[in-house]
């Protein structure tokens, strides 16, 4: 690893250690204060009052991108990570002053996550002369590219569904932050390879700051990330992807996430269409390992461990 390489990440690091030393203190007076879901296992109702929003860290982690703002793709990443951020804020304010895990409507989210990939995606196409346009996934001289409306709406899957997976996946201690760095890991490693130094200085910051967090959010966590946090990795996660030209190894290495999201959505549309049946024991995915027994810090090691495989394979098939 170079030298700047291991400056940003210890950029990332430094940020969320010292920022959650101090942010934490904060939120226990402001009572922010997580509120378990009421269909969440039993289990889960002891992590209510647990502080949140803790993800602000993940935000102020790209900051120091702005120093460098002339660079192709900085400016992008970073509005697009702060406005997913800003969305997950508004949602998790609204959760608590509700009093309960309620807070933006889904298809409000989806709504405005989308609109933040769209201004994401437009910045692009527009850049620096020097974006592979258009290319949806290359690994050595194959290169995949896709018709620029289709490129455009697969960019759209890609942050949305991303930010909603990783949402997902965010439901017990450290089981998110820590599914994320393995795909961080070869992202920046695909961006080093390719000389764009935007990518590869947010996920190396994207991976310090999840190291960091990890010391308040393993078990049992101190802090939790909320949406706030949720929105801006599944955004980091796929912003980066797309400036790559790497949309589809997305589906591979971010897989653990993916498993998540279809678990909800094949129990719910089996749900419906059987008239009550259900597939798993509850989804989202991890919830299933927990109701067979699995311990909860047995379960994120799992999830932990198939992050890297997957990571290792999608690096493999790049390089």
């Amino acid at each position: 690893m170079t030298g700047v390489a291991a400056l940003y990440l210890a950029e990332g690091l430094l940020v969320a250690l010292v920022g959650g030393a101090l942010l934490l203190p904060l939120l226990r007076r402001l009572q922010i204060k997580q509120h378990a879901y009421e269909d969440a296992p039993e289990t889960h109702q002891k992590k209510t009052g647990t502080p949140t929003m803790g993800g602000v860290l993940f935000a102020l982690a790209m900051l120091p991108m702005l120093a460098n703002w002339g660079v192709p793709f900085v400016g992008q990443l970073v509005v697009l990570v702060l406005l997913c951020a800003l969305v997950g804020f508004v949602d998790d304010i609204l959760g608590i002053t509700r009093g309960r895990n309620m807070g933006l409507r889904a298809r409000t989210k989806y709504l405005a996550t989308a609109l933040a990939a769209i201004v994401f995606l437009r910045g692009l196409t527009d850049s620096y002369g020097i974006f592979p346009r258009d290319v949806i996934f290359h690994a050595g001289t194959l290169v995949v590219t896709a018709p620029h409306w289709l490129w455009l709406l697969l960019g759209i899957l890609a942050v949305t569904g991303a930010i909603h997976a990783v949402n997902l996946t965010d439901g017990l201690d450290g089981l998110a932050t820590g599914t994320m760095i393995p795909p961080l890991v070869v992202l920046a490693a695909i961006g080093f390879a390719m000389r764009l130094s935007a990518p590869t200085e947010a996920a190396l910051l994207g991976i310090g700051a999840c190291l960091g967090f990890l010391f308040y959010n393993r078990h049992p966590a101190k802090m939790f990330m909320g949406d706030t946090g949720s929105l801006a990795l599944g955004a980091l996660l796929s912003g980066i992807a797309i400036v790559e030209g790497e949309m589809l190894l997305l589906v591979l290495i971010g897989g653990v996430f993916v498993a998540e999201a279809l678990s909800v959505i094949l129990q719910v549309s089996y749900f419906k269409a059987t008239g009550g049946k259900r597939i798993f024991r509850m989804s989202p995915l991890h919830h299933h390992f927990e109701l067979g027994g699995m311990r909860e810090t047995s379960v994120t090691y799992l999830f932990w461990s198939a992050s890297c495989v997957l990571a290792a394979l999608g690096a493999a098939i790049v390089r």
